[in-house]
């Protein structure tokens, strides 16, 4: 598994969808040639790292995005890619570590100094996709604050009773704690993104 497959996934995702992202976005019909952009240029990135850690690829693909692409949703991206590579400094990429790097491209983010009870159900909710047991899961993934969790929260179990797939209202929760999901295409590319990385989590588990 590496972090140029996963991509190479999302771009294509991505790709497919351009003219729908497109249309969506309101202000400068241009958000689907944007993230494909973005994601050509964090495809490549890491590409160009691949024989180094998976902290530095992310580090670097952050950096490149930040230099080459001006756009609000790329400054979002650079962000979540300098988090991830946080997140990432102490685990490996694996089948089971994929919901972690969804939540920081979504950004949402995590305490500094969480409560245990208060990231429980969105970490078990990530990891359960990948196959991690819930205990374990409740220790490994990153907390978020009480806001995040409760609208995170109310969003997966909103998205359950409406009949939602787990997939589904997983990534509803994310989007309702991510500044991705304040507005639709953001939104929408945001379901894509998250979509693409935890359907490559599942393949890799079976």
């Amino acid at each position: 598994m590496d972090l140029s497959s996963i991509f190479k996934v999302v771009s294509a995702q991505l790709t497919d969808q351009k003219t729908v992202l497109n249309e969506a976005d309101e202000y400068n019909h241009d958000h689907g040639d944007n993230m494909v952009q973005i994601f050509n240029l964090i495809q490549n990135a890491v590409s160009k790292k691949s024989d180094e850690p998976v902290v530095n690829q992310l580090t670097y693909a952050s950096q490149v995005v930040k230099k080459e692409s001006q756009s609000g949703s790329a400054k979002l991206l650079a962000q979540g890619l300098a988090d991830a590579a946080l997140n990432f400094s102490d685990k490996d990429l694996q089948p089971d570590t994929l919901g972690l790097l969804v939540q920081s491209l979504l950004n949402v983010k995590q305490e500094e100094a969480p409560k245990k009870e208060q990231g429980d159900l969105l970490g078990s909710l990530l990891s359960g996709l990948a196959g991690k047991k819930e205990a374990e899961a409740a220790e490994s993934e990153p907390k978020l604050g009480v806001d995040e969790l409760m609208r995170a929260g109310l969003a997966y179990f909103q998205a359950k009773q409406d009949g939602s797939s787990d997939v589904e209202a997983l990534i509803g929760a994310l989007l309702a704690a991510s500044p991705m999901g304040q507005s639709k295409h953001r939104s929408m590319s945001g379901s894509l993104i998250a979509n693409a990385i935890l359907g490559f989590a599942k393949a890799g588990n079976k």
